[in-house]
């Protein structure tokens, strides 16, 4: 028995120096020595510029250029090395294409985009304190500053797109007191926008976020403020931080807005205080706005506020809760909903398509194809978490009105009611409520219209219950 056992041990041992030397072998014969760079690019005589870095190629033409069938004119590679792509092949380059460049056994791949000249004002602000908001679609931007600022004389700082030139130029002090014209150029493009300043003292709607100025919120918040300051009239973005150190006026403020947006979802207090410091700092002013007549709307994560402002009977923030990234968001296969059940009357649906879903009534807030966070603040109902056993007992114990529903009977839509002083709080955590697709065109989306709608209702019902 010995001897069997060390002649299998002895055969283990050649078994594996064959492996080893094979692996060498194979190791040895693959050609990885030579190089594999782009080093020219030339698409329709257009030439392009190639970011070795990152592998990337961008190729600029002028606005109204065709770039669905374009022709490598030109193309130059390290020696020895292939590309994928020959001189007189004609590409669709309306998408970003692939050229891989082969040498031996090695390759690098480039993203080839081709780009239509832009000249566009992307940040727009006066003395460095007051920003404006930009309507892409209207080439306007409006920017809103108090009646004790002098606008005869006022100096912009404006950043564009990459490369162009604007006129008046930014830090050139310019008189506001009518509309003025600022006109940016660059190459083929060019683009005219007219700014108007706006004098006001107090705000009647206020958005507020986390960051100093509207242009450092995320994608998401950055999408419903601006909605909001372009369709609500006389309204505004603060930081937490203006609003705890009184920067603004708010005695004319009837509603206050906070969308908050975390990537990744927060599922508990704590992590609501580590990623909101400066709205838990704020908390003194912000429960003397509503308690002296202000209405607060509250979406997605900013939802938690409630509790911390004391309007809650338990003071518990959502019990049921999750949320993606935006660069990994999930791609919808049909559209998403919630149901309104009992509650198709309520000021908040005024004009909005209700459907039928399986018996129940429902509203639609985007379609197949979306990118969505699915970021979700509700309250689960049900002994088997031990909360809340039923509807009526959450609605006893927590405080609050129940006004749409998940589909497993979750609340995702409430409100707490008004007291003798006090404004209303309105709270939407549903993951169907979202502002902003990555990467995705919603223009053509037949049902995000939905989320804009839902939320003017949403401010118009507070400014009426804001006893201000």
């Amino acid at each position: 028995m010995n001897a069997i056992k060390h002649i299998n041990k002895f055969l283990l041992i050649v078994l594996s120096l064959i492996f080893v030397m094979g692996c060498d072998d194979n190791e040895t014969n693959l050609q990885l020595s030579g190089d594999t760079w782009l080093k020219t690019l030339v698409i329709d005589d257009f030439q392009g510029v190639i970011d070795n870095t990152n592998k990337t190629v961008v190729v600029g033409v002028p606005v109204t250029y065709d770039t669905e069938a374009m022709k490598i004119t030109a193309i130059e590679v390290s020696e020895g090395a292939e590309a994928s792509m020959k001189i007189g092949d004609v590409v669709n380059f309306s998408f970003p294409q692939t050229i891989k460049v082969t040498n031996g056994d090695a390759f690098l791949e480039y993203t080839v985009t081709v780009k239509r000249d832009e000249a566009k004002i992307i940040s727009f602000k006066l003395n460095d304190s007051y920003t404006g908001i930009i309507d892409e679609d209207n080439h306007s931007i409006q920017v809103r500053v108090p009646t004790s600022v002098n606008i005869s004389s006022l100096i912009p700082t404006i950043e564009t797109t990459e490369g162009a030139e604007v006129i008046p130029a930014s830090g050139q002090a310019v008189d506001f007191t009518a509309p003025v014209e600022f006109t940016v150029s660059y190459q083929s493009a060019k683009s005219t926008y007219v700014v108007t300043v706006v004098q006001s003292d107090s705000p009647i709607a206020v958005y507020v976020g986390l960051a100093s100025s509207i242009d450092d919120l995320n994608p998401e918040e950055k999408e419903a403020a601006n909605w909001m300051l372009k369709n609500i009239s006389n309204a505004e973005y603060l930081s937490f931080d203006d609003v705890r150190t009184g920067r603004v006026d708010l005695s004319g403020c009837k509603v206050m807005w906070w969308h908050l947006h975390i990537d990744g979802g927060i599922d508990n207090e704590a992590k609501f205080d580590a990623a909101a410091p400066s709205a838990v700092q704020a908390v003194a002013k912000m429960k003397e706005f509503y308690e002296n007549g202000g209405s607060l709307l509250l979406t997605r994560f900013a939802t938690y506020y409630a509790s911390k402002l004391g309007i809650t009977n338990d003071g518990k923030v959502p019990n049921n809760c999750w949320g993606g990234t935006e660069q990994a968001g999930e791609t919808t296969t049909g559209p998403w909903s919630f149901f309104v059940t009992d509650h198709q009357e309520h000021a908040l649906y005024m004009g909005v398509n209700i459907e039928t879903i399986d018996g129940k009534p429902a509203i639609y807030t985007c379609d197949k194809g979306y990118n969505i966070t699915n970021s979700t603040a509700q309250w689960h109902i049900g002994t088997d978490w031990g909360d809340y056993a039923d509807l009526n007992t959450w609605e006893t114990k927590h405080g609050a009105v129940s006004l749409g529903y998940g589909g497993d009977g979750s609340v995702v839509v409430w409100e707490y009611p008004s007291s003798e002083t006090s404004g209303k709080v309105l709270c939407i955590g549903s993951g169907c409520y979202d502002w902003y697709s990555a990467g995705v065109d919603v223009s053509a989306d037949q049902y995000h219209e939905n989320v804009a709608t839902l939320s003017q209702n949403a401010i118009n019902y507070l400014m009426n219950a804001s006893k201000k």
